[in-house]
Formats: structure tokens, C-alpha cells, sequence
């Protein structure tokens, strides 16, 4: 098979010899390709003309990048070929056993090739369409450098995944929302490029924190309020989000050969994790993205959107996008296209966040089939029943695909209601920011313990 002839010749990073890495070898690869993408995030693309890189700051944040760096594409063509090859998968159009080794071989082999060509592919489309508009005689030199940056990302997720905590879609995702929110409370340029600090009287800030300040000064409580509001609705959802994370429903399991001992198989609230927002989040960036650059290359708007200053204000892109509704509130600028907007907005991340929820449990393994075989093979069973993988399965199956419904469902909620409210950097980056710290934090807390505990390590058959 041709196919399979390719996937195989494929370059990608070796993984590492032994079974488990240790904490420190894990903490010190994750910690240089931090380093290696904010290296990277401040290189600015050579022979690039001036451009409105502003209407891009949303998709910069969800897709982890800096519009104008080399690393312009961020994660957008890993996430792209995901969304792709799960939906093709899921409707049962590409035929593979995600289940068998060879399967999920080459899920993830079709997955990076996916990869590459929306590597070139958006590289190409960027510049020919004048989304990163480059000086003249300069494209193919501005493609290139996108071409490295877009190399380098799907490059250092690879090692993150194989030599260091969680992914490097993940990483990238909280370093960027970091540094947003970072930004978002302290930033002392204005918005016409001066420093606000040097003449704080006269020239605006855009930090929330130097906001309230100016405003008491200046005596504007409207001003001050609503910044004060977007501070507190963003620390509402990181606690909501944190709270959330703690829910799970636990089996109750004995061992075969030990009676007496038993454990509890926790089975998450958000069972398939962040990654279904992710893909939503994704797919909205994507119809803005080329929505916007069809306008440019056309010059007219398309049926994916119309654009002002780098803003939908017509089209799909538009109807699905999240409006500012407590800025209009507290602004008392609250308009009926708004409302319905918002409604549009939380149905689109409710629906898909459902239906990526499936797909990506039923293709990774993590179904009442994948998990009853991990329980059979840990030497666990249900107390009182058989042990039978068809029982545990179907046993596993009246929790799992409720929380998988359920999960994804809560998660495209409280994303979107999150948006709606206008929170610092935006709501859904903020919700996957919590979620993938406090996972990497569980991660990094298990491999430290399993580190300090030789015992542990060995009952865990690590």
C-alpha cells in the first residue's frame, strides 16, 4: 500500500529508549521547547509589509502563535488535519481500527500528513491572499519562513508528547494565553502606541489593573467598573472551571487475586478532556481566518463573513462569533442582534462540542471497549460480577457515554458563556488555559510521586 509505504518514511522524533522518563528529564524537555517557541514567538517574519495583524488577535490566541512571527501558523494546521481526520474516521468514511496498534499507527501516520500539507497549504494561502501581505519580490522567501515555523511547532509537539508533560498543542495554548493575560492586566502601551505610564493623565491604557487606576483618577466609573467586572467574570471562570475539574464518577473495583483490596476507577465530568473545545474553538478561527482572507483576495465579503477593522460583522463567521454582552450592559448599548448572536454562539459550541466529544472518545481508545480492556488487563473486575470484559464493558458504558454527552455539553457551555461575557484574552482560551494547567499540574504530581516512590513505581508496573 502506498499509503502505508509513506506514513513509514515519514521524519519524526525518535521516542525515548526507556519505558518511563523520569521527572527531571520530563520538566527539562518540556522547559526548552517553552523556551525554543517564545524564542521563536518574537522572530518577526523577514520581508513582511505592513499589515492590520490586529484583526488576527483572536485567532492568535486560540491557535497559540503571534501573527507576523515565524511561527504564524501556531497549531492551526495540527488542529485542522485533527478535526479532518476525526470526522472522517467518526463517519466512518476513512476505515481504520483506532483500536488495533497498527490502526492507531496509522490514524496518527494520516494525521501528520494531514499536518504537512495544511503546513503549506496555509503558508501558501496567507501570503498569495495577502492575509501576511509581503513586500514586493519577497513571497516565496515569507512562505518559506512559514513553512519552517509551521515544521517547527508540529516538531516540538512530537517531543512534548514523546519526552515531556501533556502536548505541545497544549503547551503552546497556555504559554500564549499567558502571556495574553499577562498583557491583558498590565499593558501600559495604548492603544495609539504610546506609553501610558509616561503621560498617565492624558494617554489611555489598555491593562485592566492601570484601567481602574486611570479611571478613579480620572473620576470615570463606567470605565472602572467594567474593568473591574472583566477581572472578576475571568477569575469566576477559572474557579468554575477548577471546580468542574474535580467532578467524576468513581467505579468501585477489586482485585482478582486479592480479595479484600479493591480501588476506584475515576471516570472524569469533562471525559474527553479540552480537546473538543479545542476543535470548536479551532473551527470558528478557521471560518474567520479564511473568511477574512477571501475578502482581501476577492474584495468583497464572502457567505463566511464580512470584516471591519479585523471584526465579523456579516456572514457565518459573524453569526458564530461571541459579542462583548457585559461591555453592552454595563455601556447600556445593548442591541437585539447581539442577543441573538450569543444564542447562535452557545448553540454552535454546545452542538459540536457534543459531537467532537464522541468522536474523540470513540477514536482514541477511551471507550467502555478500551477502558474495560485496561481495567481486565490491570487485574481489576467489578465486585459481584464476572469477569468478563462484555460485562465491565457494558457495565462502563451506562457512565461513559452519558459523561462523554454530558461532558461535552457542559464544556461548549461554559466556553461559550464565557466568550459571551467578554472575559481577558478570551473566554474559551481561558477555559482551556485552566483545564490543560490543571492537568499538567495531575501529570507532573503523579510522575514526581512515581519518582520518589520506587515501591509505586514498580506496583504501577512503570
Amino acid at each position: 500500500m502506498v499509503l502505508k509505504q509513506i506514513i513509514q518514511h515519514l521524519p519524526e522524533v525518535i521516542k525515548p529508549a526507556e519505558k518511563k522518563l523520569g521527572f527531571n528529564q520530563k520538566l527539562k524537555w518540556t522547559l526548552i521547547v517553552l523556551g525554543v517557541y517564545f524564542i521563536m514567538y518574537n522572530i518577526k517574519l523577514y520581508g513582511l509589509s505592513k499589515n492590520s495583524l490586529e484583526r488576527f488577535d483572536f485567532l492568535s490566541t486560540i491557535l497559540g502563535t503571534d501573527f507576523g512571527a515565524i511561527i504564524s501558523l501556531g497549531i492551526g494546521p495540527i488542529v485542522t488535519s485533527s478535526i479532518i481526520i476525526q470526522l472522517l474516521v467518526g463517519s466512518g468514511i476513512l476505515s481504520l481500527d483506532t483500536k488495533s496498534p497498527e490502526g492507531k499507527k496509522m490514524f496518527q501516520g494520516i494525521q501528520k500528513l494531514g499536518t504537512l500539507f495544511f503546513i503549506l497549504f496555509e503558508a501558501c494561502i496567507f501570503v498569495l491572499m495577502k492575509g501576511l501581505e509581503a513586500s514586493p519580490g519577497y513571497e516565496s522567501i515569507v512562505i518559506f519562513q512559514l513553512i519552517l515555523g509551521g515544521l517547527a511547532i508540529m516538531f516540538m509537539d512530537e517531543v512534548v508528547a514523546k519526552w515531556g508533560f501533556g502536548s505541545g498543542v497544549s503547551l503552546f495554548i497556555v504559554a500564549g494565553v499567558s502571556l495574553q493575560l499577562f498583557i491583558g492586566l498590565f499593558q501600559f502601551i495604548g492603544t495609539d502606541g504610546s506609553n501610558c505610564l509616561m503621560n498617565f493623565d492624558s494617554t489611555p491604557c489598555s491593562g485592566k489593573i492601570l484601567v481602574i487606576i486611570q479611571s478613579i483618577i480620572k473620576g470615570d466609573p463606567t470605565s472602572a467598573l467594567l474593568a473591574l467586572l472583566v477581572i472578576a467574570v475571568t477569575v469566576a471562570v477559572f474557579l468554575a472551571v477548577v471546580w468542574a475539574q474535580n467532578l467524576k464518577v468513581e467505579i468501585p473495583l477489586s482485585y482478582d487475586r486479592l480479595r479484600g483490596y479493591g480501588v476506584k476507577w475515576p471516570l472524569q465530568f469533562f471525559y474527553a478532556s479540552t480537546l473538543p473545545v479545542i476543535l470548536v474553538a479551532a473551527l470558528i478561527a478557521n471560518v474567520q481566518l479564511f473568511g477574512s482572507l477571501l475578502e482581501t483576495w476577492l474584495g468583497h465579503p464572502t457567505i463566511l463573513g464580512g470584516f471591519q477593522s479585523g471584526q465579523p460583522v456579516s456572514g457565518l463567521a459573524y453569526w458564530i462569533g461571541a459579542p462583548n454582552l457585559l461591555q453592552a450592559i454595563v455601556t447600556k448599548s445593548l442591541l437585539g442582534s447581539q442577543i441573538l448572536q450569543a444564542i447562535y454562539h452557545f448553540l454552535f459550541y454546545v452542538i459540536f462540542s457534543v459531537v467532537f466529544s464522541i468522536f474523540w472518545v470513540k477514536t482514541t481508545g477511551i471507550d467502555a471497549a478500551g477502558q474495560a480492556k485496561n481495567i481486565s488487563s490491570s487485574g481489576l473486575q467489578i465486585a459481584g460480577f464476572r469477569k468478563d470484559p462484555r460485562i465491565l464493558e457494558s457495565i462502563l458504558n451506562r457512565y461513559i457515554f452519558p459523561l462523554t454527552v454530558m461532558g461535552g455539553l457542559a464544556i461548549g457551555a461554559l466556553s461559550a458563556f464565557a466568550d459571551v461575557l467578554g472575559t481577558i484574552s478570551s473566554g474559551t482560551s481561558i477555559l482551556l488555559a485552566v483545564m490543560i494547567l490543571y492537568q499538567l499540574y495531575q501529570s507532573v504530581a503523579q510522575q514526581h510521586a512515581l519518582d520518589m516512590s520506587p515501591g509505586l513505581r514498580k506496583m504501577m508496573g512503570s
